[in-house]
């Protein structure tokens, strides 16, 4: 199995890149038949950085007219979870009436999420649904759905994907799980 070095940490092949792939139509399939009959203009609203690349792969097989913009929030610090996300850059566009889909690298504690739904919800849009690659179910500790979901993963520290360790492996087109420090 393939072993990867980033810093100090060494990481194997978890999840390859065609298997990835296949997760991310099954979302896309479901989005495209639950909003088929739509008769707004859906905003996808990727979480930076993390899920730049599955919101690249995703709204690329979205079947109806969309928009995507990104917002930028933080609650990483090396591998371990802050447990208070900050918002880095704001919501800039108008969401008042509109369905909202915010793209999720990983949904593991809740917290990011629960943080940002509030601040979406303050700005009164139509809907507010999450599509993650990543649901980490044995930590998640919300109440709040998590409406599409590619994968649901072990709660391991990966990168890979999007995902990174102190800026590094968010290029991998695999994802990787940490198996020992160096």
């Amino acid at each position: 199995m393939k072993q990867i070095q980033l810093h100090d940490r060494v990481f194997r092949m978890s999840i390859p890149e065609q298997e990835i792939d296949r997760a991310i139509q099954a979302v896309a399939d479901k989005i495209n038949a639950d909003y088929k009959d739509s008769d707004s203009l859906p905003l996808f609203l990727s979480v930076l950085n993390g899920s730049f690349m599955f919101a690249a792969g995703l709204v690329k097989r979205i079947a109806f007219p969309c928009e995507i913009s990104f917002v930028k929030l933080a609650s990483y610090h090396g591998e371990r979870s802050s447990g208070k996300a900050t918002e880095l850059i704001g919501i800039s566009d108008a969401l008042v009436g509109r369905d909202i889909i915010v793209v999720e690298d990983i949904v593991d504690t809740g917290n990011t999420y629960e943080s940002l739904m509030a601040t979406l919800m303050r700005h009164n849009p139509r809907s507010v649904k999450i599509a993650a690659m990543l649901l980490k179910p044995e930590v998640y500790q919300k109440t709040l759905p998590v409406d599409y979901v590619a994968m649901q993963i072990a709660n391991d520290f990966i990168v890979g994907y999007g995902l990174d360790y102190n800026g590094l492996g968010r290029n991998l087109p695999d994802i990787y799980t940490m198996v020992r420090q160096k």
